[in-house]
């Protein structure tokens, strides 16, 4: 008993720093992440308080952290502009929850081995490059008028460069002023300061920025009025001083929109990228571990949907294990997921205690940070990796990038899906056998011998080198060193059998299993 209460005290010790560390990190981005979406900013607190308190208590992993991550804000956006409503799009988002139950109950944690890798990369890329896009208003100070703007500009059936563009003739100067030195202090403190000097690092750029963002605001109060920023340009969350304030304030869903199929749509989308997003979050922590402890993914996926549900519930948005906030835990020493929990438990205290303060944030300042965000989603040296990868990777990981953004997020990735299973058939088609002639008691004779796993993948590659075989040729298939060779195949190589005649074909069939092929008559 005493050796437990001794490390529980150790960890504590690490835990609860690590957790702050956390929680200053999660603050801007659970903010920045609600702004990018279109929702409430309420909506990002309340998601990162559920991922922290709720989703690390189900969690069986001990480092990674969860709440609303930038690679949801396309399906956020889109599916609140599609569904007409935020409560509509959390209706959404409790189904969500619900689909990523029954995953977990189902065993479908293995669901992101499924994936190619180059489609993932390219949907993670294509988010960036949008969620790039979708802050530049914010950077330049077109606020609220930004979306409503867009949205009639969406449906005039322009297209988003054209209220790109429009955003430009309506700069605020302070806005731009404000996002400019933001964005230059993260990009300072990451690339200069941090390398040089360790202890920096455990002190979020995005949260230097920030307070400084305030303190320009309040100095152009006091010495530059016409830069002020007004109360549309900053953060603007209610005042939670009583549980009444609290109810009063949260946003539910609105179940009358169970009967409408869109609805659907856009939960499937949240509940598939949200658990890829989930596992692949959890695949990197768990490598990172020092201590080599591995998540069970049917937990993860488990506790991921009892978040999303509870989020879709009390006006919350998706949310998944997120990289960013995952990595600072295990950087700043965590030791358990108790830093996880602590760190919604300084969130849930903002909210209470801080909203005076945090609504004196500007979205400029918040966006600078996005802008960061979507530039590691999408850096240039992704690119140049899938090049030197081939066409295999590059083709599928481009075409997933350009169908997001010229569609949505879930078509994309089945577009991406059809293109890169298109390479995997090709590979497969080239590599189920190996073909040479030979000498063969004195005569010239053509082996094909057959790989370990010989697939239904690689049946037409099969058929079509039979069909092409010589006539009057000595033909040995040999499938000495293979351990499965599908069904399919075999029904292949046994129709061959009976027609090889007809070419004066000699075939030899070594440890080939006969098969029964069915009768056309």
């Amino acid at each position: 008993m005493s050796s437990i209460v001794r490390n529980l005290r150790t960890n504590l010790k690490k835990d609860l720093p690590a957790g702050l560390v956390v929680f200053l990190v999660a603050l801007p981005l659970c903010l920045g992440i609600a702004l990018a979406s279109g929702a409430p900013a309420l909506s990002g607190i309340i998601t990162g308080i559920i991922g922290g308190i709720i989703v690390a208590c189900l969690s069986g992993s001990a480092l990674s952290v969860s709440g609303p991550a930038a690679g949801l804000t396309v399906i956020v956006l889109n599916g609140i502009t599609d569904l007409g409503s935020f409560e509509s799009f959390l209706v959404a988002v409790v189904i969500a929850g619900a689909l990523q139950l029954v995953l977990g109950y189902a065993k479908a944690g293995i669901i992101g081995l499924y994936f190619p890798s180059s489609v993932i990369k390219g949907m993670l890329a294509a988010i960036g490059l949008t969620l790039i896009l979708k802050q530049i208003p914010h950077f330049i100070g077109f606020d609220q008028e930004a979306f409503s703007e867009m949205n009639a500009a969406a449906g005039a059936q322009e297209n988003y460069l054209t209220g790109l563009l429009n955003a430009f003739t309506h700069i605020q100067e302070g806005a731009l002023i404000i996002g400019v030195v933001s964005l230059a202090i993260i990009l300072f403190w990451d690339n200069v300061l941090a390398p040089k000097f360790s202890s920096l690092k455990l002190i979020p750029s995005a949260l230097i920025a920030v307070f400084v963002a305030i303190g320009l605001n309040l100095l152009f109060r006091n010495a530059f009025p016409g830069l002020l920023l007004q109360k549309e340009h900053l953060v603007n969350l209610p005042a939670i001083n009583s549980t009444n304030a609290l109810m009063s304030n949260l946003r539910l869903p609105d179940f009358s929109q169970l009967m409408n199929p869109q609805v659907y749509v856009v939960a499937i989308t949240i509940a598939i990228v949200a658990s890829l997003e989930t596992l692949l979050s959890i695949e990197a922590v768990d490598k990172l571990d020092p201590q080599k402890r591995i998540t069970p993914p049917n937990r993860e996926l488990k506790a991921q949907g009892v978040g999303n549900l509870l989020s879709g519930l009390l006006g919350g948005l998706p949310m998944t294990a997120v990289i960013v906030r995952s990595s600072a835990n295990l950087n700043a020493g965590a030791q358990t997921r108790i830093s996880a929990v602590f760190h919604g438990v300084l969130l849930l205290l903002s909210l209470l205690l801080l909203s005076n303060i945090l609504n004196l944030i500007p979205l400029s300042a918040l966006a600078a940070v996005l802008l960061v965000v979507g530039y590691k989603l999408t850096k240039p040296v992704l690119y140049k990796m899938q090049i030197k990868l081939g066409a295999q990777q590059f083709i599928p990981f481009i075409v997933t990038i350009l169908a997001i953004l010229f569609t949505d997020l879930l078509k994309g990735i089945g577009i991406g899906l059809v293109v890169g299973v298109f390479y995997i058939l090709k590979a497969n088609y080239k590599s189920p056998y190996f073909f040479k002639k030979e000498n063969y008691l004195g005569k010239e004779v053509i082996r094909l011998k057959l790989s370990e796993h010989v697939s239904f993948l690689n049946k037409a590659s099969i058929v079509l080198t039979l069909d092409h075989l010589p006539a009057y040729s000595h033909v040995i298939i040999d499938g000495e060193r293979s351990e499965v060779i599908d069904y399919d195949v075999l029904e292949a190589i046994q129709e061959f059998k009976t027609k090889a005649f007809q070419k004066n074909i000699t075939l030899e069939l070594v440890n080939i299993p006969e098969v029964q092929v069915a009768s056309a008559h």
